[in-house]
């Protein structure tokens, strides 16, 4: 398990369990683009479109993926593993408008 520290909060995930169909979801439920999260984690947009068209567990580097899933945690995502029932997902903290 990969800890996250983010503005006096901190989620636990396991990286290695993330799709990228995750990655993706949680993108579109906070309203994101792929190139303004890549810039928010770190990396480049291609790096972020591969990891989203991976269906099953992300590859890469690792400190691509805890920066990507930091960055999402820090705009108010959390992931959801898979409880054996329902699979696994993300979900979004509403807004506060």
């Amino acid at each position: 398990m990969e800890a996250f520290s983010q503005e006096g909060f901190v989620k636990m995930i396991d990286i290695n369990q993330l799709s990228g169909r995750q990655i993706a979801a949680a993108r579109a439920l906070i309203g994101l683009g792929q190139v303004e999260l890549a810039e928010r984690a770190g990396i480049s947009a291609p790096t972020l479109r591969r990891m989203e068209a991976s269906s099953s567990p992300i590859g890469g580097i690792p400190n691509n993926v805890r920066a990507v899933v930091a960055a999402l945690q820090a705009a108010g995502c959390t992931f959801l593993p898979d409880d054996g029932e329902h699979g696994s997902g993300v979900r979004a903290k509403e807004s506060e408008s």
